[in-house]
């Protein structure tokens, strides 16, 4: 499977489930902006998340990636609608 680097806002997204891509790109891009610049960091607190990737849950879609901040791993759940 080939991965696909796309980027909201200039933050890389590294694709390699099709399902999670194919769920995030119906969300509209300003709700995705919103869910990736609103992550939970545990030293940082609220944080953006930088170098994710992307994975299909049966509930959502699991972000996982690096706090812009200071580079610990972070990760976002985001529920089907």
């Amino acid at each position: 499977m080939s991965v696909q680097d796309l980027g909201i806002g200039g933050l890389i997204m590294s694709v390699t489930d099709f399902k999670a891509a194919k769920k995030w790109s119906k969300l509209p891009k300003n709700k995705q902006e919103l869910l990736v610049n609103n992550v939970f960091c545990s030293t940082c607190g609220v944080t953006t998340i930088v170098k994710y990737t992307l994975s299909d849950d049966e509930f959502g879609i699991l972000l996982q990636g690096k706090c812009k901040k200071c580079g610990k791993d972070v990760a976002r759940f985001v529920e089907d609608s």
